[in-house]
C-alpha cells in the first residue's frame, strides 16, 4: 500500500518553524543590522551564497528576504555588481506621545488611507464599556488602512457614538483625519488614554498590511474624550514596528523624597 507524498511547503518555509516564513526571519535579523549600522550606506553585503550558508537556508529563501528589503528601500540591488545597503533611504514615522491629539493630526495630513469598512453595528462587551455606553447601543464603526509612500503601516478599527457619527460620511473619512471630522461635529477633543502592547497579525489584518499571518505588531487601544470627559471614539490601532515609532520624553523628578522616572513636563513635589 502506497503512502501518501507529503505536502509541500511553500519556499521559505521549514518545518517546525512556527507561524512566520523562514524568509521573514531572515528579513527581520538582516533589517535590524542594516539599520544598527553592519553594513553602512553604500556598503554590499555578502551574496546569496554567503548568506545562505550563514544562515543555513536556501538560496531562494535569502533572494525572497533581499527582495523584502530592497522593497522597503534598505538595499539597492544592482545586476552583476552586488547588493548595497541604504539605511538612511527609510525611516519610521514617529509619534511623541507628549503632544497626542496634536501629533495623530499631523500624522493623518501626512498619509494615506483607504477605508475598508464603514457601518453602523451595536456595541457590545468592550466596545460598549470603552465607550462608556449601555450593551447594544448603535455606534459607527470604520475600518482603515493608513500607508506612508504607499506603503500600509497601521490597520486602525474605531468605533464613535452613533450621533457623532451621522456627521460625516464614508468618503470624508477617506479625505480628513477622524479627529478632524471629531472636532468638525462639535466635539472638543481634550485628551486621551491609551495602552501600548503588542498582537499577532491576524490573516485580514495580514493581508491588508502586506505581512506573514503571525507576524508582531504594535498594539494600540486609545479612548478620546471631550471637555467633558464624554469618550468620543475608542480605537483599536495595529501598527508595523519597523514603520513605526513611539516616542516618550522622560526626566528625573523628586517625588516623596525619591528620584523617579516621569513624563517630561510633570511637576514635581
Amino acid at each position: 500500500m502506497r503512502g501518501k507524498a507529503p505536502a509541500r511547503r511553500p519556499p521559505g518555509r521549514q518545518s517546525g518553524e512556527g507561524p512566520l516564513p523562514l524568509y521573514h526571519r531572515i528579513y527581520t535579523v538582516l533589517r535590524q543590522q542594516i539599520l544598527e549600522g553592519t553594513w553602512t550606506d553604500g556598503v554590499s553585503l555578502p551574496n546569496e551564497h554567503e548568506l545562505a550558508a550563514r544562515f543555513q537556508v536556501a538560496r531562494i529563501t535569502i533572494r525572497r528576504a533581499l527582495q523584502e528589503l530592497a522593497r522597503e528601500g534598505l538595499l539597492e540591488r544592482q545586476h552583476g555588481r552586488g547588493t548595497f545597503a541604504r539605511p538612511d533611504a527609510v525611516s519610521p514615522l514617529r509619534q511623541n506621545l507628549g503632544g497626542l491629539i496634536e501629533n495623530l493630526l499631523i500624522m493623518g495630513q501626512e498619509t494615506s488611507v483607504k477605508v475598508l469598512d464603514f457601518s453602523y453595528v451595536l456595541a457590545l462587551g468592550e466596545i460598549a464599556e470603552a465607550l462608556q455606553i449601555p450593551p447594544q447601543s448603535t455606534v459607527q464603526k470604520s475600518v482603515r488602512v493608513r500607508s506612508h509612500h504607499g506603503r500600509p503601516f497601521s490597520y486602525l478599527t474605531t468605533w464613535v457614538p452613533e450621533e457623532i457619527g451621522l456627521s460625516y460620511k464614508r468618503a470624508d473619512l477617506a479625505r480628513k483625519p477622524l479627529l478632524a471630522l471629531l472636532e468638525a461635529a462639535g466635539c472638543q477633543v481634550s485628551h486621551a488614554e491609551q495602552v501600548i502592547s503588542a498582537r499577532s497579525a491576524e490573516p485580514a489584518v495580514a493581508g491588508a498590511l502586506g505581512v506573514p499571518v503571525g507576524s508582531a505588531l504594535l498594539y494600540v487601544r486609545r479612548q478620546v474624550r471631550d471637555q467633558d470627559g464624554r469618550v468620543v471614539e475608542y480605537i483599536q490601532a495595529l501598527y508595523q514596528p519597523e514603520l513605526y515609532d513611539y516616542q516618550l520624553d522622560m526626566q528625573r523628578i523628586l517625588r516623596s523624597g525619591k528620584a523617579l522616572w516621569s513624563v517630561a513636563g510633570e511637576a514635581a513635589d
